[in-house]
């Protein structure tokens, strides 16, 4: 569980001072503050272990700080789709890719506040706001308070992912009512490069660090199966088990979606039981987090989907739609809950 590890050198890193620079040559790379609480070899050793043995831990984690017949359901808004000038290399909202997907303005109220009612009349209790920038400019950012505030009224959590975030801008959103920001690690600090071009690792750490420091709860996770090993999916665990002061409140796993015209739109599928070791290893290196079943979804199999709720998953993004991708609808996911003879709720324990 959470339990402190003895690190060697080669796994001990400190250095938050430095700005990282992750498309920098790789023996150069400082590594940002953490708290040390995993190493990545006790990581890989999870995933190592005896499939049964890596349910069975994940289980008795899970059970100490979950009712394992629970699921949360929360709901993703697109607000703001296409334009995005990053080059993220799994995302048909770049505009550095032809993938059919058009920029759009920012939605009224009026319909997010629509969309956030038939969330809550569906079940959701949370509802993620995700508007494709690089950065929102102070305009957007007093639009999004409006929306903010929207949600809240509904009686919703309210979450966005809006891209890197200014303390400053952090504090506004915290004031409207803000609950959760989600920005995501995507992949391994060695990964990274080969995935984004246009910011660096570094520019994500401090977003969560801006939204932490104001009182918002963080919700970071990252994307599998776009072609990265084991190891830097070890990695990719460890910098979020040992965010400072402590990992993230909310741990989206996402499998990749290949989009037509993205630059990973051939890469090889993972193995589904690799994905359900991934979101193991998550419970049981950040046991108290909500480990939420992410984008590619509606990819798996029921089957799947059991065993990830198995393994620890406790959330899901639910409806017709995951930002520009395809999600199960609001119907199969009941249906699923109930064939497992789960609940949709957040008690925990």
């Amino acid at each position: 569980m959470d339990t402190p590890v003895t690190h060697s050198p080669a796994t001990c890193h400190t250095g938050a001072e430095q700005t990282v620079h992750f498309c920098a040559p790789r023996n150069n790379q400082p590594v940002p503050q953490s708290t040390n609480r995993w190493a990545v070899e006790d990581i890989e050793a999870l995933f190592a272990l005896p499939f049964p043995e890596l349910m069975f831990k994940a289980q008795q984690v899970h059970r100490e700080h979950f009712n394992p017949a629970e699921v949360e359901f929360a709901t993703l808004l697109s607000i703001k789709t296409g334009g995005c000038p990053e080059d993220c290399g799994y995302c048909p909202q770049s505009v550095h890719y032809d993938t059919g997907v058009d920029a759009t303005k920012l939605m009224e109220a009026d319909k997010v506040r629509e969309a956030a009612e038939l969330a809550k009349a569906a079940g959701a209790t949370r509802f993620c706001m995700g508007a494709a920038w690089r950065a929102p400019k102070d305009r957007d950012i007093e639009n999004v308070v409006t929306l903010i505030k929207t949600v809240k009224d509904v009686g919703l959590e309210a979450c966005c992912t809006l891209g890197m975030l200014t303390k400053d801008h952090a504090e506004q959103l915290k004031e409207a009512g803000l609950d959760y920001y989600n920005h995501n690690l995507d992949t391994a600090p060695e990964n990274y490069g080969n995935i984004i071009s246009t910011r660096d690792y570094q520019d994500r750490l401090d977003t969560l660090e801006n939204v932490r420091n104001v009182g918002v709860n963080v919700c970071s996770g990252g994307i599998i199966g776009m072609g990265e090993s084991r190891r830097q999916r070890a990695e990719l665990i460890g910098q979020l088990a040992n965010l400072h002061p402590h990992y993230p409140d909310s741990v989206p796993i996402n499998n990749l979606v290949k989009v037509e015209g993205t630059p990973l739109a051939e890469t090889d599928d993972i193995d589904p039981l690799e994905f359900v070791r991934m979101i193991a290893v998550a419970r049981i290196t950040m046991p108290k987090a909500r480990v939420r079943l992410s984008a590619g979804r509606s990819a798996m199999a029921d089957t799947m989907q059991a065993l990830c709720f198995m393994a620890g998953a406790n959330s899901i993004f639910y409806g017709e739609k995951l930002l520009t991708t395809g999600n199960p609808d609001v119907e199969a996911d009941l249906n699923l809950i109930e064939r497992l003879g789960m609940t949709a709720g957040k008690s925990g324990h």
